[in-house]
């Protein structure tokens, strides 16, 4: 008897990969096109959609997830965008990554809007304070320049636990938050036939967080302090910046790109998803 798949193949782990790139590189393509609004000192932007990756992460695979945020980032709002920062890219790289795959591996049971919800402040938090270290660092060590507030040397403390803070309660709740925990329920046992797999279960999840996952999630945020650290200082690689960076023309067509890229993704998992059953039907 052919059963659905109850883990995902590397096939279907590519796919996933694909569509949280595209899904979540169009996303912050259109993050470009949102205004900021400041009221007094404080500042009301649109971060990013993490709700994407975080569903996709909670649903499916948390590493592909992960990692399609990180690259669609990279690729749609920054190369297709014409600029690359080289070293100095590779710290919100990891830590998006770090944040989207920890709450994926929290959410045992989907149907659990209490751990879906813990889940995707975990992964916003971890993300947001990761890069305040990192930020916070490169001042100390005196590799980045920062404009104290008079009379307050610990200002940038102060300043970049601000920031975070504000990010995390604006676009954290707003953009994170409150889309995962009504969209995960809604799609789970919905979305996974398309991939041929079934629904996440207690007894299919991966298993909890454990030493090896925070071993990892440490070496490799060190790595991305030592990358910031050296992109700062000068030692970038490869940098460059095109004449037509951030034009309505490179959004636009990073926007057509990326829409694109997802379409094609989706009829590609109907197709599978009807070959399966067809499968299934004539088993």
């Amino acid at each position: 008897m052919v059963t659905k798949q109850q883990t995902a193949t590397q096939s279907q782990k590519l796919m996933i990969f694909v569509l949280t790139m595209s899904l979540y590189g169009l996303a912050t393509l259109f993050t470009e096109l949102i205004p900021k609004f400041q009221v007094g000192i404080v500042e009301f932007s649109v971060e990013y959609f993490l709700f994407i990756p975080l569903v996709l992460a909670i649903l499916f695979d948390p590493m592909s997830a992960a990692l399609g945020a990180a690259t669609g980032e990279l690729v749609f709002s920054e190369i297709m965008l014409g600029q690359f920062g080289g070293l100095g890219e590779l710290e919100k790289f990891i830590t998006v990554t770090i944040g989207v795959y920890i709450a994926g591996r929290l959410v045992r049971n989907p149907k659990n809007r209490t751990m879906v919800g813990i889940a995707s402040m975990t992964g916003v938090i971890l993300q947001q304070l990761l890069g305040t270290i990192v930020d916070i660092l490169k001042v100390q060590f005196a590799v980045t320049d920062f404009e104290a507030v008079p009379g307050l040397p610990e200002s940038v403390f102060a300043t970049e636990g601000f920031a975070c803070l504000n990010d995390i309660l604006f676009s954290g709740i707003l953009f994170c938050l409150l889309p995962t925990i009504f969209l995960v329920p809604r799609l789970y046992g919905k979305i996974e036939p398309l991939l041929g797999m079934q629904p996440r279960t207690e007894e299919t999840a991966l298993g909890a967080i454990n030493a090896k996952v925070v071993i990892g999630a440490l070496v490799a945020f060190a790595a991305a302090i030592g990358a910031e650290m050296l992109a700062e200082s000068g030692t970038s690689l490869i940098d460059w910046e095109a004449s037509w960076a951030e034009s309505g023309t490179a959004v636009a067509a990073g926007m057509v790109v990326a829409a694109a890229l997802a379409v094609v993704m989706l009829l590609v998992m109907k197709k599978k998803a009807e070959t399966t059953d067809n499968t299934l039907k004539n088993a």
